[in-house]
Order: C-alpha cells, then sequence, then structure tokens
C-alpha cells in the first residue's frame, strides 16, 4: 500500500509539473520554434511576428491578426482559426492537419506544400494565395474562395468544395480524384491541365466561354449556375 500511495503521489507531483510548465510556455513570446500547443492565443495582434516552426498544435488563435507573420513549417494541427487573418503571411510547408476555421482570411499567402488533410474550414479567403503543391485532401472547403489562387499540383483528392470559387484560379496538375465540386464555380479558369477530372464532375460545376477544360471533357449545354 505504501509503495501505490508512493506511485501514486510522484503521478500528481509529475502532471503538476507538466501543467506548471504548459502554462509557463503560453505565456512565453512570439518567436521561432516557440511551444504554444493548446494555448488560448485569441483575439491578439500579432502582424508581422516571427513564428517559424512554432507548435501551435491545438492553440485557440480565433479573431487573432497574423498578417505577413512568419509560419513556415509550424504545426497548427487540431488549431482553432474562426476569423483568424493569415493575409500576406508565410505558411509555407506548414501543417493545418484537421485544423477548424470560419471566415478567416489567407488572402495572398504563401501556402506552398501547406499540409491541409482533413481541415474543416467554412467561408474561408484565399484569394490570390500560392497553393501550389499543398495537400487538401479529404478537406471540407466549402464556400471557400480561391479567385486567382495557384493551385498548381495541389492535391484536392477527396476534398469538398461545394459553391467554392475558383475563378481565374491556376490549376495545372491539380488532382481532383473524387473531389466533389457541386457548384464550383470556374469561371476564367483553365482546367485543361487537371488530374483525374470527369465529365460527372464537370457537369455539375459552373464555369463560362473562358473556361478550359481537359481533352474528352466537353462544356455542359448550359452550366448550373449563374452569374452573381
Amino acid at each position: 500500500m505504501r509503495a501505490f500511495s508512493a506511485r501514486f503521489s510522484l503521478s500528481l507531483l509529475f502532471s503538476g509539473i507538466l501543467a506548471v510548465s504548459a502554462q509557463a510556455g503560453c505565456k512565453s513570446p512570439a518567436e521561432p520554434s516557440v511551444d504554444w500547443s493548446g494555448c488560448n492565443k485569441q483575439l491578439l495582434q500579432l502582424d508581422g511576428s516571427d513564428l517559424t516552426s512554432a507548435n501551435l498544435e491545438g492553440a485557440f488563435l480565433s479573431g487573432t491578426s497574423l498578417a505577413s507573420a512568419k509560419l513556415a513549417t509550424a504545426n497548427l494541427q487540431r488549431s482553432e482559426l474562426v476569423r483568424t487573418s493569415f493575409k500576406d503571411a508565410d505558411l509555407s510547408g506548414a501543417n493545418l492537419e484537421k485544423s477548424l476555421s470560419s471566415r478567416a482570411d489567407f488572402s495572398a499567402a504563401n501556402l506552398k506544400g501547406t499540409r491541409l488533410v482533413k481541415a474543416e474550414f467554412l467561408r474561408v479567403a484565399f484569394d490570390g494565395a500560392d497553393l501550389s503543391g499543398a495537400d487538401l485532401t479529404e478537406g471540407e472547403f466549402s464556400r471557400n474562395t480561391f479567385t486567382k489562387a495557384n493551385l498548381s499540383g495541389a492535391n484536392l483528392t477527396g476534398a469538398m468544395l461545394q459553391r467554392a470559387n475558383f475563378r481565374d484560379a491556376t490549376l495545372a496538375g491539380t488532382t481532383f480524384k473524387r473531389t466533389y465540386i457541386y457548384w464550383t464555380r470556374f469561371e476564367g479558369a483553365d482546367l485543361s491541365q487537371a488530374i483525374d477530372l470527369t465529365q460527372a464532375q464537370v457537369d455539375m460545376s459552373c464555369g463560362n466561354a473562358q473556361t478550359k477544360l481537359p481533352a474528352g471533357l466537353t462544356v455542359p449545354a448550359q452550366w448550373p449556375c449563374a452569374e452573381d
């Protein structure tokens, strides 16, 4: 019994040390490789901060402004990003797997090679962003805007993109295998080099006279959605 009691006391002590350490980490200043995992960092002004390779897994960043911030190779897995601003930020090689977001702003951000696997984003703006080589596999991107974004070589396998907007986007080498594109807008987009795009997908999406399709696919008799 005494041995069990001693082990139990040590376990409590160790848990307390971990809790204090985590709390102390949350108070660390914004800097490269900082560990803010699980921390509440909502409603902050962190524009231009250098958070390169930072650990932000499970962090709460809703309402925080990270415009022009450096977040290359940062870990944002399972983070909460509601109305968070990443405008002009560098997120190249960052990991946002299973992150949650609504109405966030990634306009003109660098997302080259970024991992967005199984992310759940609603009405998020990626206008003018560079998503070349990004992995959006199995993600939920309903009503997101990718106007004039670069998605060259991006992987959209199994992604949900209903009513998203890819007007004038670059889509060379983009993979559309099992991608759900109901009423997804491709006005002015060049899909001629898209991979695994099917006629059934084209028929449920939206385009115009400037939309280019891969060889073997044809423009529907009438695109299903009218101009805004």
